[in-house]
């Protein structure tokens, strides 16, 4: 069993439903499922601040019309913030560069569609919640909250031009498997999230059944170790906040499944 303790760390007014985040220079970055801003909390400020990644960009957007972002990721001083796949209007890929605060975007729907066929996943299962990038490696973490269970890791060498997917397989949670929600590389390991929920539905949510954290080695993608941290949260989204001598801490944001534009980060402490 890892030693762990998870507490409140910081509530936040003015994003909801909150999906992915990211901690850099002393700002937190936020993603949120039904919104199409990227948003950047200052620790200094106190103050939150929206990013329109597109023209007339708004919040609460209806389920079948939401973007879906599921990922947020930080490599070469730019933002990349994935859609997850699920359905048609969810392959954007939109690349926020932290220097000169501009905004690209991209449509990956023929490289969500290459890896549905390479994979035999459907495109009812298929939905991508974390990305990570490793040594010229792209690790896209699928979440087997579908029907068909496929719970895995695709990798995209970019070197060997190679696409390959690995199902992962990860512990229940009152009977129901947990499933990816999100990961993050620290130094030469990958701490992921799952969570657990009743439902056989990408689209639909269900009963939340709790939350896992767990690690992988970023070559073999074996588990090193997995541990529950919550029988009642959702949680979506984790970014590595610091280390002190043996202690790791990580923020979390969860997805509460409601319209109020109000988050509440929690700090995961792990004991090494």
């Amino acid at each position: 069993m890892q030693n762990f303790q998870l507490e409140v760390f910081l509530h936040i007014i003015g994003i909801g439903a909150a999906s992915g985040l990211v901690f850099t220079q002393n700002e937190l970055f936020l993603i949120s499922d039904s919104s199409s801003y990227l948003y950047n909390y200052s620790f200094e400020d106190e103050k939150l601040n929206k990013i329109a990644l597109i023209e007339n960009a708004s919040e609460n957007i209806p389920k079948k019309e939401k973007p879906d972002f599921e990922s947020i990721t930080l490599f070469n001083n730019q933002l990349y913030i994935f859609g997850s796949g699920s359905s048609e209007n969810r392959n954007a890929l939109y690349i926020y560069n932290l220097k000169n605060e501009t905004v690209k975007e991209r449509n990956i729907k023929i490289q969500h569609d290459s890896l549905k066929i390479k994979s035999g996943i459907s495109a009812e299962d298929f939905n991508i919640e974390g990305v990570v990038y490793h040594q010229n490696k792209t690790l896209l973490f699928q979440r087997g909250n579908g029907k068909g269970g496929k719970n895995g890791v695709f990798i995209l060498d970019e070197q060997k031009k190679e696409v390959r997917y690995q199902q992962i397989d990860l512990p229940k949670i009152n009977g129901v498997a947990a499933t990816f929600t999100d990961a993050v590389l620290v130094s030469n390991t990958i701490y992921f999230l799952a969570s657990a929920e009743n439902s056989n539905s990408t689209f639909d949510d269900g009963e939340v059944m709790g939350s896992i954290i767990g690690s992988l080695t970023p070559e073999s993608l074996e588990i090193n170790f997995t541990q529950k941290i919550s029988d009642t949260h959702k949680f979506e989204g984790i970014t590595f906040f610091r280390k002190q001598d043996t202690i790791l801490e990580f923020l979390l944001c969860e997805d509460n499944d409601s319209d109020v534009l109000e988050s509440t980060i929690y700090k995961l402490t792990l004991h090494q």
